[in-house]
């Protein structure tokens, strides 16, 4: 089973877990709960492109959001505007896909990025190591994991 989908089941981006997480890191970043079905829909479906994904940050992984994207944009086909904020919201969600594609991260980084903070680290850490992803992490990102949860969450409080 690739990674990607590993991440989805019991992983990091867990399809349970995951969009709670971010739901509360949005609660404490911007003081209100996601409003309308945009931001809900955006929030539960960012990255389900990382499924059959062969890795998480390398280029098939850094193209998960366009998934994400259509599937809300057809969730939402009938409400247009509400289309375009999810999709808008999806697609700036990853500052990797910003970069490549030139766009402005949107509201639904920040929280995607801290939501690791709502949940104890034990259960993060042993989803990671199950699917595999913390190899990848830290293949990719090493400086990440140098200054833990706890020294980068004092900017919450």
């Amino acid at each position: 089973m690739k990674i990607g989908t590993r991440s989805l089941l019991w992983g990091v981006h867990q399809f349970l877990i995951h969009p709670v997480v971010v739901a509360l890191a949005w609660r404490r970043l911007y003081g209100c709960w996601p409003k309308g079905r945009a931001e809900w829909i955006a929030i539960l479906v960012h990255d389900l492109g990382y499924f059959g994904c062969p890795d998480m940050d390398g280029k098939a992984g850094r193209q998960h959001p366009q998934v994400g994207a259509k599937i809300a944009a057809y969730l939402l086909r009938s409400r247009k505007h509400e289309a375009n904020y999810a999709v808008d919201l999806i697609l700036g969600h990853s500052r990797h896909y910003c970069a490549e594609h030139k766009r402005e991260v949107s509201r639904l980084y920040a929280p995607d990025k801290v939501g690791i903070l709502f949940e104890p680290r034990w259960l993060y850490l042993l989803r990671a190591t199950l699917s595999g992803e913390i190899r990848e992490y830290t293949q990719h990102a090493p400086l990440c994991f140098r200054y833990g949860t706890r020294r980068a969450s004092r900017w919450l409080d």
